[in-house]
């Protein structure tokens, strides 16, 4: 038994998706890797990672299945104050 083995609650990728979630934050918890965890869509949790110079998106769906989206900044770090008026134009409902 690994250092690791009582933080897992499956055996195969396919196994029950509570457990693979579970397994999932834990590893993240492990890696001291930031995350917050949301419920956007009626058949999902999504773990929101954000990472120095990327954003993650990690949703385990009721199907079984897990849908895992990449951001990665482009322009790194900016510092125009426009850049403000820009999001609230281009996103206010």
């Amino acid at each position: 038994m690994t250092s690791h083995d009582e933080d897992r609650f499956y055996e195969e990728p396919e196994g029950n998706l509570f457990g693979r979630l579970l397994d999932f934050l834990n590893r993240l918890e492990r890696a001291h890797i930031s995350y917050t965890v949301r419920h956007t869509r009626p058949d999902s949790i999504m773990a929101d990672l954000s990472l120095p110079g990327w954003r993650w998106e990690v949703e385990f769906l009721a199907d079984g299945s897990i849908d895992i989206e990449r951001y990665r900044s482009v322009n790194g770090v900016e510092n125009d104050p426009a850049l403000i008026e820009e999001l609230f134009a281009n996103f206010s409902d």
